[in-house]
């Protein structure tokens, strides 16, 4: 797949079947659309487009709202990617981009730049500026520049947003196997290894402190996990802290994801990582003592070699 970061950067070479959305978790539904565009594209020899944007408009238009998403667009570049799409388009959406009008949106970007052919778009999309132009709308300008609009269904788009919905709440609540089951794949989180304050390392729990650079990624919820990465082509088990670490005397509040990874001594510092979650273990919890904290850790590991041996 090719990536462009501007409209502008796409050269058409061909006609397109193209989409238009956030697709957010490329979750089961977003799924379903995308194998219709692509097999569309297959069947009649055409360019399989999806023109997304970023910052999410939301982001923008409503920049007080602390939005969080499900993906890092590096995240969703990649998933778009496994589902066989040419081309994505990652347009950096602005006030000023947010002004184009209906015809403008039409006429210079899906016709002039994309050379679509086919819209595979949802049945409430609206475009233009102030979301004025419906789907009624895109149909007549189809008729008039010569495309097709494909119109994604009301219990389509509302399996779509339902899902989205569904998967944060489930986040949010800690609970991943809800979240794993309408992604069809496991919830995960990318970010690079830095050194933190090491406490584990003296109860004998050395953590693998990962930092998330995009603070608009949406975390679960604070607690101790079974998760995974792959490591030197190897799927290591570990079992991931989010929180604050409440029993540390010298605790600032902050967020921290630490994991401890069954069985493994490297060094794992500066590394690229990808965690993997499967299975909630328990909430944070404010212990007595370090002794006490060192207990609840050695259950966590427990459970989570059973995990890891019932997974194999």
């Amino acid at each position: 797949m090719k990536t462009y970061h501007h409209i502008d950067q796409y050269q058409a070479s061909a006609k397109a079947v193209v989409t238009i959305g956030t697709f957010d978790g490329v979750h089961h539904g977003h799924q379903q659309i995308l194998k219709r565009v692509v097999n569309r594209a297959t069947k009649e020899d055409l360019a399989s487009v999806l023109l997304t944007f970023f910052p999410h408009p939301r982001m923008v238009l409503q920049p007080d709202h602390d939005l969080k998403l499900l993906n890092t667009i590096k995240e969703r570049e990649q998933l778009v990617a496994a589902m066989g799409i040419e081309h994505m388009i990652i347009h950096p959406f602005s006030l000023e981009f947010s002004r184009t009008t209906a015809h403008e949106y039409v006429k210079n970007i899906l016709v002039d730049k994309l050379q679509a052919a086919v819209v595979v778009i949802g049945y409430d999309h609206r475009y233009g500026r102030n979301r004025t132009a419906s789907i009624d709308q895109l149909k007549e300008d189809a008729q008039l520049y010569g495309f097709e609009v494909v119109e994604i269904s009301k219990e389509e788009v509302e399996e779509v947003a339902v899902s989205s919905t569904k998967i944060r709440n489930a986040l949010l609540n800690g609970d991943v196997l809800t979240a794993t089951q309408y992604l069809s794949r496991s919830f995960s989180i990318c970010g690079t290894i830095i050194h933190g304050k090491e406490i584990g390392r003296t109860m004998n729990y050395p953590t693998a402190n990962l930092h998330v650079e995009e603070n608009y990624k949406i975390l679960p919820k604070n607690g101790v996990y079974i998760t995974s990465s792959e490591i030197d082509g190897k799927k290591v088990y570990g079992m991931t802290n989010i929180g604050s670490n409440p029993t540390v005397k010298d605790a600032d509040g902050s967020r921290s994801i630490e994991t401890f990874y069954l069985d493994l001594d490297k060094d794992l510092y500066g590394q690229e990582m990808e965690l993997f979650f499967h299975q909630r273990i328990r909430d944070e919890k404010k212990f007595n003592s370090l002794e006490e904290l060192k207990k609840a850790m050695q259950d966590d590991e427990r459970k989570t070699r059973d995990y890891a041996r019932q997974a194999q």
